[in-house]
């Protein structure tokens, strides 16, 4: 026979799902609430019903003693159980329903009393306050038994006090209205009560649909491993409410939209400002993988709606990713550059062989000079009007690759640009963007009459200003242009007229070229060529260093 299995402890305690703990607390709230109203109702209700019955005994007996017949009966007539005073009083306890109304003389001598036997005898209880003019109430015991009562002096028509008169309502019938409350009062409290715990289910099986009937101990774990997830991933994570405000934000995004914990809670537009990111966060723009450029970083950003009318949106760093895109579209350009130069210059070297062989030596020489001094003097006009020497690299390499494309890339003859940039390397990419643009807009054209010339791109660098710390950048290409009505949309990230290449998207280039233009006070323009195409213009108002003086031997 197999063992009989181990009993199962007995579990005390709370139960573990939410609901069923929801509803547990609901109903102990409920039922304490009504057994703390119950009692907080019941501990002043016989005080006030003791109240309103010494009240209504001082009422009647004061009434009593307002007759003024009652005074002249007292003091005409001696204590007799048939006497005019003993009628009166009598009937003015069963009008009023009083368990007694004694009327007595100074001295404490009963002329009434609901007891025939007792008119004549002295009172029980000290009529002193009552015989010096001043109203009692009071909780007592006399001979009829506790009651509550009310006395007040008896005057004559002079106002003389001659007596007083004592009213008592039978305590037990106050009591007994109280004890005739108790079962009502505990019935709208179990109303009150029952009511509750509907109210408690409901909540509770509300808490439940919403919670997914989970324990507490899972939800608070939940919690811990969301935020342990939310900080730990690579990813920027941004929630929103259905308000469009911040609800949170991961230290990646934090890291990514340069905000910080300050932010929860505001708005996108007032966290962010007007742009493209907040946008594309918000919905009103809509995709997936949309670029945009927050700084100097470029982000991916996809947006999902939640049921709750908020959304939740992921930002992917493509900074990194991009630019070595663009290095690699650089190096590629150049490599297709040198392998066109490698084949011209094996076209040139055979040239130069062939008017070796046949003993041409002053056209070989004659060759030879016009092939190194086109190179050379495009190099020396650059480095002349541009002193920087990244600039001028950057220029000269772009007039290589122009060549090779078929394209004159020239350098205006206004371009002077001294050697104290404020940020070169934003500078550098400026014109490498802007140039390649025009470029790939030019390059497109069909040669015309002039050949290779008809596709043209200038560039001219210049200072600007009463001291001139002003960069001025013009990019001008022989393109088909762009229309008046894009003019502002070529600056948005993610757009272009352009297939996308093979590493990612495009639309990144000029909106780089306004972030770094914005982020020296500057800004950038585009409208028409004076010849036809498209001029790109950038102002820098503190594009180069302030010029020092040179020290002299004298300052010295």
């Amino acid at each position: 026979m197999s063992p009989t299995p181990p009993a199962r402890r007995l579990r005390l305690g709370l139960p573990r799902r939410v609901f069923s703990q929801v509803l547990l607390m609901q109903l102990a709230i409920a039922a304490g609430v009504a057994v703390l109203a119950t009692g907080l109702f019941l501990a002043p209700l016989s005080d006030q019903l003791d109240d309103q019955a010494m009240r209504r005994a001082l009422a009647i007996a004061q009434t009593t003693a307002a007759q003024p017949r009652i005074a002249d009966d007292l003091l005409s007539s001696h204590p007799a159980a048939d006497g005019p005073v003993q009628a009166a009083a009598e009937r003015i306890r069963k009008a009023s329903g009083a368990e007694y109304v004694v009327i007595m003389n100074k001295t404490g001598v009963r002329w009434s009393h609901t007891d025939r036997d007792e008119v004549g005898r002295v009172v029980s209880t000290d009529p002193s306050d009552a015989l010096a003019g001043r109203d009692v109430m009071e909780i007592d015991n006399g001979t009829l038994g506790r009651s509550a009562r009310g006395k007040v002096p008896l005057r004559d028509a002079s106002g003389t006090i001659v007596g007083a008169v004592s009213v008592g309502i039978e305590y037990d019938s106050v009591r007994a209205r109280l004890i005739h409350t108790i079962p009502s009062l505990f019935a709208y409290a179990g109303g009150a009560l029952a009511v509750g715990a509907l109210a408690a289910y409901l909540i509770s099986r509300r808490v439940q649909r919403q919670t997914r009937d989970l324990a507490f101990s899972d939800i608070s774990a939940l919690l811990a491993e969301r935020e342990a997830m939310l900080h730990g991933i690579r990813e920027g994570v941004v929630a929103l409410d259905r308000g469009g405000r911040i609800r949170l934000l991961n230290d990646e995004a934090q890291r990514l939209l340069g905000l910080g914990t300050e932010a929860i809670g505001e708005s996108l537009e007032t966290a962010l400002g007007e742009g493209r990111t907040a946008a594309v966060l918000s919905g009103r723009v809509t995709g997936t993988d949309l670029l945009t450029v927050r700084g100097q970083r470029v982000l991916i950003a996809n947006r999902m709606p939640t049921d709750d009318g908020g959304a939740v949106a992921t930002l992917r760093d493509r900074t990194e990713l991009e630019q070595l895109g663009r290095e690699l579209d650089s190096t590629r350009g150049l490599i297709d550059a040198l392998r066109a130069q490698d084949h011209e210059h094996a076209n040139r070297m055979h040239t130069l062989l062939g008017l070796l062989e046949l003993e041409m030596y002053e056209e070989a020489a004659e060759f030879v000079g016009e092939v190194t001094g086109a190179h050379r003097v495009t190099a020396e006009q650059i480095t002349e009007k541009v002193h920087d020497p990244l600039l001028s690299a950057l220029l000269v390499g772009k007039a290589t690759v122009a060549t090779e494309r078929g394209v004159t890339l020239a350098v205006s003859e206004d371009t002077a640009l001294p050697d104290r940039l404020v940020d070169p390397g934003g500078l550098v990419t400026i014109v490498g963007n802007l140039v390649d643009n025009a470029l790939d807009a030019a390059a497109g054209l069909r040669p015309g009459p002039a050949g290779i010339g008809h596709a043209r791109v200038e560039v001219a660098l210049r200072t600007e200003g009463p001291e001139g710390r002003t960069v001025v950048l013009r990019v001008r290409d022989s393109g088909p242009g762009v229309p008046a009505d894009q003019r502002e949309s070529v600056f948005t990230e993610g757009w272009s007229t352009k297939d996308p290449p093979a590493l990612g998207k495009r639309g990144i280039g000029l909106a780089l070229v306004r972030r770094l233009a914005e982020r020296q006070g500057g800004g950038v323009a585009v409208g028409a060529a004076p010849d036809g195409g498209a001029e790109f213009t950038v102002v820098l108002p503190e594009g180069l260093a302030e010029l020092r003086p040179v020290a002299t031997e004298e300052a010295r």
